[in-house]
């Protein structure tokens, strides 16, 4: 089983991969379409997280982590719990082409552009105003962010959209510093 990384899921999927390699999906575009009321903001102040949005003519560059033999169950279970915390999330099965040449269906979680918490309108702008400002349960909007950046910076990931979101983030302030990535 294959599991397609493109925001935390790359930094800090919860389990132990057995093989980590850069992969494409077409068909999608990464970006904070998705209001957090639970990790990275509250139902009073929402944050904004990463997700998958479909767009035809996009693609995003990710992870994809191979699962354990074995341990499929369990890891989807723990996915499973994590991601669809609210149901914002559709877990799909996506064909994704690895870095070396192979192609591989992976589960992969996309935004319900249906469901209330989605906010694909946002302007860049926007996303950062909300970004230097929510928190939830698993920390700041802002070093979510910061971690995606940094660690997409890491992989040779380029996100246009992203390191805009950094510089701009990072000029509103909110206390905390940003790496200089």
């Amino acid at each position: 089983m294959w599991v397609f990384g493109y925001g935390s899921l790359m930094w800090n999927p919860g389990f132990e991969a057995r093989e980590k390699v850069l992969a494409t999906l077409r068909g999608y575009r990464r970006c904070f379409c998705m209001r957090s009321v639970h990790h990275r903001g509250t139902r009073d102040n929402p944050g904004l997280v990463l997700a998958l949005d479909k767009n035809p003519n996009a693609e995003c560059l990710g992870v994809a982590l191979a699962v354990a033999t074995g341990e499929e169950g369990r890891v989807l279970r723990y996915l499973r719990e994590r991601e669809l915390i609210s149901s914002a999330y559709i877990e799909k099965r996506l064909d994704i082409s690895l870095c070396d040449g192979r192609t591989v269906a992976a589960v992969t979680y996309v935004v319900d552009d249906r469901h209330e918490q989605y906010c694909g309108e946002l302007d860049g702008e926007c996303q950062a105003r909300i970004i230097s400002r929510a928190a939830g349960g698993r920390g700041p909007n802002d070093e979510y962010l910061y971690n995606t950046a940094e660690h997409l910076a890491g992989l040779g990931i380029i996100d246009g959209d992203i390191e805009w979101l950094v510089r701009r983030v990072r000029k509103l302030g909110n206390g905390r510093l940003a790496p200089l990535s």
